[in-house]
């Protein structure tokens, strides 16, 4: 009996501690991870390129940047002040003494290294460009809260993200498979990228007073949150506009692209409405949760309109 209460205890202490790796990753960030790699390799699908392998590797070190990110934000955060009792939302692992931070540091080195080794295997398919763009993706997700310039800190978070997350994700997966970059890929990013960047204003909608006391100046600190407003509805507007823009090119059918669209509007003024309504945490909380899901579900509609054009 012992021995089953001790093993019983261990399993238990095995799937909380996993809860916590898991909770520390930030699922609701993760759509920014595949959302381009799907439309990506949608893109190259309709030209007759997608490649399996290399989707697929694409994916994983998308995965695992997003998630060395986080790791990152939460270690760093944590060492400037930025994450403390004060602050609303999720709990983060390392403020809430879950992890150590010796510990976060190694996760987050170790999910960088697998991410470079992942990126290394589609250099057969870009060369040494894929090669520049992997170790600066990897270099930003650090220096996104650490190192001496910390882009988050000084407003350069949303750059960060709209780069990353919507052009470079969405254009390197089209170049390893395709060998080329076509114009719909560059617009495919943008949409991406606008929405993508939706879920950091989300995020620091909600933080901006703790923000301010960490000396956290995102540009929400800086510019206030009218200004979030403005900028999240004109993030859906971009993503609104993409469709039609890939169906002038012929990337969509103009019904696709129409639709789309304004199925993009509907769920922007939603969207735009409920952050108006975000006056309290758990409301901004929501609106971060919706506003991820949204991404994913972009991104899925946009892929299958690519592949039902090809």
């Amino acid at each position: 009996m012992a021995e089953t209460t001790e093993n019983a205890r261990g399993r238990h202490g095995l799937a909380a501690t996993a809860g916590i790796w898991l909770e520390a990753t930030r699922p609701r960030t993760l759509p920014a991870a595949v959302s381009p790699v799907l439309v990506g390799t949608a893109l190259a699908a309709r030209e007759g390129g997608a490649r399996i392998g290399p989707a697929v590797a694409c994916l994983g070190f998308a995965l695992l940047v997003q998630v060395g990110t986080n790791f990152a934000n939460d270690y760093y955060d944590f060492l400037k002040g930025a994450d403390t009792e004060e602050r609303v939302g999720p709990r983060r692992a390392v403020a809430s003494g879950l992890i150590a931070p010796a510990v976060m540091r190694r996760a987050m080195i170790g999910v960088f290294a697998a991410a470079f080794l992942v990126g290394l295997t589609l250099l057969g398919q870009g060369g040494w460009p894929l090669l520049i763009i992997g170790v600066a993706s990897i270099l930003c997700g650090v220096a996104y809260t650490g190192g001496p310039y910390p882009l988050a800190y000084h407003g350069w978070g949303d750059v960060f993200v709209f780069i990353f997350f919507g052009l470079v994700a969405v254009g390197a997966t089209c170049f390893v498979q395709m060998g080329r970059l076509p114009l719909e890929a560059w617009l495919a990013g943008a949409g991406i990228g606008a929405l993508a960047t939706n879920i950091l204003v989300a995020n620091n909608y909600r933080d901006v007073e703790t923000d301010a006391k960490a000396g956290k100046r995102t540009l929400l600190v800086r510019w206030g949150r009218g200004y979030g407003r403005v900028q999240f509805a004109a993030a859906h507007l971009i993503a609104a506009a993409v469709p039609a823009g890939l169906a002038g090119l012929g990337a969509l059918s103009v019904v696709a692209g129409l639709g789309l669209g304004l199925a993009s509007l509907v769920m922007g003024f939603m969207q735009v409405r409920e952050q108006a309504r975000a006056v309290t945490p758990q409301a901004c909380i929501t609106l971060l949760g919706h506003t991820g899901r949204w991404l994913a579900v972009y991104g899925l509609a946009l892929a299958g309109c690519l592949l039902g054009t090809s």
